[in-house]
């Protein structure tokens, strides 16, 4: 747990005192303790006291490091496909959706809402367990260096790379260095799905075994978009997925 609002089981709760910005957890110590959780990882700074004496006091440089090598060795202990998407917009979207068409073959383990955090995306790939047969799970950055630790996370089999625009864009020097530092994220995986009329994201996604992009205007891509109709509350593709025959699919969103 790294929210102190949230417990509901104290005698099975390790708790992250985590620092950010908002907050530093290691003031709920106290208060945790009396509501009966036992297990705390708390950065060297923290001075236990006696009030805490049969507590279990877990001492690390950075909590949120600490919490993050956890959330990764424990997603080595399932071997399952996993997915991550990354983008400025449409993640949680394209999880959800992601989660309907799969859910009745498949036992999905998805993150939370929008968990595509630093903090997020470990509490989301702890969920993993033996009964799951993939993962879905969302990865959102707001400046260098974080994708890498998200990565090592999550060691994802298929990537995809929804769009790049403007949103969070505050802590990188340009849009170019945000898209590349997102693009670490498909490094390694056996698919990568992203949009290829977009010359920064094409440029910036490595290649891969099986690399689908879609577009607009090229036939020869993986995935041809036809045409889009739009009208009522609905659009409509017609589409051409790897030279088979045209089909058409329709979603009830008109918007772009």
């Amino acid at each position: 747990m790294t929210d102190s609002r949230s417990l509901t089981y104290p005698s099975d709760t390790l708790f992250f005192a985590l620092e950010t910005s908002s907050g530093d957890g290691h003031r709920y110590v106290k208060s945790l303790y009396d509501r009966g959780v036992r297990s705390f990882v708390v950065s060297g700074s923290f001075s236990c006291s006696d009030d805490l004496q049969d507590a279990n006091i877990l001492y690390v440089e950075s909590p949120l490091a600490a919490l993050q090598t956890l959330a990764a060795n424990h997603r080595r202990r399932y071997d399952v496909p996993l997915i991550a998407i990354t983008g400025s917009r449409g993640k949680t979207t394209v999880k959800e959706w992601l989660n309907q068409l799969l859910q009745a073959d498949i036992e999905i383990v998805r993150s939370p809402r929008s968990y595509n955090s630093q903090i997020g995306v470990p509490l989301s790939v702890w969920q993993l367990d033996k009964d799951s047969a993939m993962g879905i799970f969302e990865a959102g950055i707001s400046q260098p260096g974080e994708m890498a630790k998200l990565k090592e996370i999550l060691k994802p089999e298929i990537g995809i790379f929804t769009n790049i625009g403007p949103a969070h864009s505050a802590g990188f020097e340009s849009i170019e260095q945000k898209c590349r530092e997102k693009a670490l994220l498909l490094d390694g995986c056996r698919s990568i799905i992203y949009n290829a009329d977009d010359p920064l994201i094409s440029g910036c996604v490595k290649a891969a075994p099986e690399m689908i992009g879609w577009s607009r205007t090229d036939p020869e891509a993986p995935l041809y978009i036809c045409d889009v109709v739009r009208g009522n509350g609905r659009t409509e593709f017609r589409y051409i997925y790897k030279g088979g025959q045209s089909a058409v699919l329709e979603i009830p969103f008109e918007g772009e």
